[in-house]
């Protein structure tokens, strides 16, 4: 059995109800889920305003290999070791999605005894959040053609319709469709698509929204194309709002659980940080906010990608302000940075490693010069680790003056990131007012790509093809220009090319696509080969996951 599965198995668990009562959350603002899971109501939310904020501490990474870095244990590790400190500390995190439980990379509920359970709930169907999301955004897909289908009064272009459906399962099959085949009585042919469901612009509307009501009116200003005049067409012009509103009512409600050591977990929305802005919802990093001194949450993949949304996205939306963040360093991911073999990555290196220090090196000298946020270095340990090579990394700490915390969580749980959770207690008790974002709301839409480009990935330039250009030119124009630039592109490289690791310097940012967020409140820039919809692995997960006689699961991860 997957020791992770096994760890998860043999916990002892407490009902749900007392870890909320822990927090002050009575039983009746609780709506449970069986025993161990519940959703916070609304009424309770509201009644936090007033209730001052504690310290938030975002967990982010250096570029990591293709079996990740340990964000989310580390995450749990940290606020796990927090609360052994005497402090109050709930750790925030995202849902996972199906698609890498199946795939490749396995589930998101963290690993070895820094975990978040029941895992086996977690990591399938969880709430039933994804699944209220995908019904939502594909009845507006469904209401789209079935308004052209009668009548088209609006004068959709139907060339011009940028909603596509979602699943969330990875089918590379899906990624372009042409639909509407079989004559009148099935609408009008037309090229569309699938994404996954993190790529939804729905699962970012649920993740930004700061009440239902504000779900709503976020959820009427989505654009789903253009008129033949070339005006944009929204949500609010199908009257689908409010039933989209309906199905996720109880999706919005953010998701209690606890870590194996009992601890106060909130788990919602927002993965994929590669191809969406990939972090937890407001309204949960919010209510943790106001109900515990110190809040650990993630972003997703390297800090490149997840810590920049994390900032220039979520914490322009909601005015949060992060007293510190953590990087966290493996080994396996220096040296694949250092252009070793994947195959390889748990062989020691002392070669690869130093050669992957700069990739390290440039996120923190962007975390700190750009945004003005305190860093703490946590090396997520591993059996194969050697002295030699983890003393590169605390020489690189020491140079920089960042504290180098080695963290031993996948084994020992809290008391193995006790050191950590002392360097972020004193990295988030730092003198504040620091903090800020990397470009102004009224910088254009293009200068806010190149400096995302130029300054975090140390790109050379951008490009993109006249189609491109011109269709930045006309969101402007549209009144579109103030909002923020959320790139979609791979995870493994500050640039597009995932087979350059390293530092890639002088690189040339390809944009591919661009698509408009007006609901959620951003701009996504597709670049390089990056999909929305990913496909499977040659041996994909799924093959080594089954349930026996009893209802026992089997080879999740």
């Amino acid at each position: 059995m997957n020791p992770d599965l096994e760890i998860a198995r043999k916990a002892v668990m407490k009902p749900v109800v007392e870890i909320g009562a822990a927090l002050g959350i009575g039983e009746e603002d609780l709506e449970v889920h069986g025993r161990h899971k519940a959703k916070i109501s609304h009424g309770f939310l509201r009644n936090l305003q007033d209730r001052p904020d504690g310290r938030l501490i975002l967990v982010t990474a250096m570029s990591p290999p293709p079996a990740g870095g340990g964000k989310t244990t580390t995450s749990v590790g940290l606020s796990d070791a927090l609360c052994r400190l005497g402090k109050r500390s709930i750790v925030c995190l995202r849902e996972p999605s199906l698609g890498p439980c199946f795939g490749m990379k396995g589930g998101a509920a963290g690993g070895g005894y820094s975990q978040v359970v029941p895992m086996e709930d977690i990591n399938l169907h969880f709430t039933g959040d994804f699944h209220a999301i995908a019904s939502a955004h594909n009845l507006l897909a469904a209401m789209i053609d079935n308004y052209i289908h009668h009548g088209n009064p609006a004068r959709i272009d139907i060339r011009r319709i940028s909603w596509r459906r979602v699943m969330d399962m990875n089918d590379r099959a899906l990624r372009g469709l042409t639909i509407g085949l079989g004559g009148p009585a099935n609408g009008f042919p037309r090229e569309s698509g699938f994404d996954i469901v993190p790529a939804s612009e729905v699962m970012a509307v649920l993740c930004l929204a700061e009440s239902l009501a504000d779900l709503k009116q976020r959820l009427q200003r989505i654009v789903v194309g253009q008129t033949r005049a070339g005006e944009t067409v929204r949500a609010s012009e199908f009257g689908a709002a409010g039933a989209m509103a309906v199905l996720l009512k109880d999706a919005i409600k953010p998701n209690l659980v606890q870590t194996l050591e009992n601890n106060p977990a909130l788990i919602h929305g927002g993965p994929f940080a590669n191809i969406a802005h990939g972090c937890n919802s407001v309204m949960a990093t919010r209510a943790a906010l106001k109900l515990a001194d110190y809040v650990v949450t993630e972003a997703g993949f390297g800090a490149d990608l997840g810590a920049e949304k994390f900032f220039d996205i979520k914490c322009r939306s909601a005015g949060f302000t992060p007293a510190a963040a953590v990087v966290v360093v493996t080994l396996p991911a220096l040296r694949y940075q250092g252009g070793a073999c994947a195959k390889a990555l748990h062989v020691p290196d002392v070669a690869a490693v130093r050669r992957g220090l700069p990739n390290l090196r440039r996120h923190l000298d962007n975390l700190r010069n750009h945004f003005g946020v305190p860093c703490v270095i946590a090396i997520n340990r591993f059996a194969s680790d050697t002295t030699g090579e983890l003393a590169m990394v605390d020489a690189l700490g020491m140079e920089s003056g960042v504290t180098v915390a080695h963290a031993n969580h996948w084994a020992e749980g809290g008391t193995g990131a006790m050191a950590l959770a002392e360097a972020v207690i004193d990295a988030a008790n730092r003198p504040a007012g620091g903090f800020r974002l990397l470009y102004p709301d009224d910088m254009p839409l293009w200068e806010k790509l190149e400096t995302i480009a130029t300054r975090i990935y140390g790109a050379g330039s951008v490009s993109g093809n006249v189609s491109i250009n011109r269709q930045v030119a006309e969101l402007e124009e549209q009144g579109f220009g103030s909002l923020p630039v959320c790139i979609a592109k791979t995870q493994y490289s500050f640039s597009t090319d995932a087979a350059a690791p390293g530092l890639a310097d002088g690189h040339q940012l390809k944009v591919r696509e661009v698509r408009l967020s007006a609901g959620a409140g951003f701009v996504v820039m597709i670049c390089g080969d990056i999909m929305t919809m990913p496909g499977l692995p040659r041996h994909p997960s799924a093959i080594d996951i089954d349930v026996d006689d009893h209802g026992n699961i089997h080879g999740l991860s």
